[in-house]
């Protein structure tokens, strides 16, 4: 049987969901953290999906599209070339480090993110299992060679000098709201070691989550006694199925997040504030 749901509107105080979630936390000190693009907001990374869980926008491109056909490719990396200045220089906000601090104090083993911006890493998390990898890195999809996103960048640049002087809106995969442009002109570079097809090392839409990362989560999840979901909607069911597992286990579960929550159901406190505010007690707990 899933843990009752106890739903805390917006509307109650700030200091009546921290009271809220510090309660849960000091019940469970084993928690297993899974976080989400609400995460990053504060950072000026947008996220995905409105406060309903839709699209904010058009969905990102799938694995299928980006390795069969060129075109995709190409407005991929335009959009990426623009996206990534910012993107880049993306630093931790007030809920990386709540949630770092949190590992600090002995009651984080394992923190899961569907994030891939790796700046849970920069506000001092140490243990974080990436399970859509990260951005910051690309490989070859033939020979498995890797540079870093930003030697990659540099190439793009080089080849498409036109393109670095553009500005766009940002997106939330890193890249930039470039619409009615022609990219079929766009150069790639290929592979330097097999001239194979590079790709961010992320999971795209499509694509599987390696299994290691899986089962590292799980045995993580395991070994806590309650979870905390941060900034998702859990929409994606490769997130999802890990709430979904400690639900079956009769583990707690605990959400902050503005909006629904595909895990409603599962909930035994949901709290729908910002995430930097709820988590501001943190600082004090010992």
């Amino acid at each position: 049987m899933p843990p009752d749901t106890t739903h805390v509107a917006g509307t109650e105080s700030l200091e009546q969901d921290r009271a809220r979630l510090r309660d849960f936390i000091e019940a469970h000190p084993r928690l297993f953290v899974l976080t989400g693009a609400g995460c990053s907001t504060d950072s000026g990374i947008p996220d995905y999906r409105d406060t309903n869980g839709g699209w904010k926008r058009p969905q990102p491109v799938t694995y299928q599209a980006f390795m069969g056909e060129r075109a995709t490719r190409q407005r991929y990396w335009a959009r990426s070339l623009v996206g990534w200045r910012r993107f880049g220089r993306a630093r931790p906000n007030a809920t990386h480090r709540a949630l770092a601090r949190l590992e600090q104090q002995g009651r984080v083993a394992t923190l899961l993110t569907q994030n891939v911006d790796g700046l849970h890493q920069a506000a001092g998390q140490q243990h974080v299992i990436d399970l859509h990898g990260r951005l910051d890195e690309v490989r070859c999809m033939t020979c498995a060679h890797r540079a870093p996103r930003d030697a990659f960048q540099h190439e793009l640049v080089q080849l498409n000098p036109a393109w670095a002087l553009l500005d766009a809106n940002d997106a939330p995969d890193g890249d930039a709201d470039l619409e009615g442009k022609d990219f079929s002109a766009f150069e790639i570079p290929p592979c330097p070691s097999c001239g194979g097809i590079m790709k961010p090392d992320v999971v795209f839409f499509g694509e599987n989550v390696p299994r290691d990362r899986v089962d590292a989560a799980i045995t993580s999840l395991n070994a806590s006694d309650a979870v905390l979901v941060v900034g998702s909607s859990l929409m994606v069911f490769s997130g999802y199925r890990f709430v979904a597992a400690a639900a079956r286990d009769g583990k707690p579960i605990a959400a902050v997040n503005r909006g629904r929550t595909r895990a409603d159901p599962l909930l035994s406190l949901k709290i729908e504030q910002s995430c930097a505010e709820v988590l501001a007690f943190i600082a004090s707990v010992t």
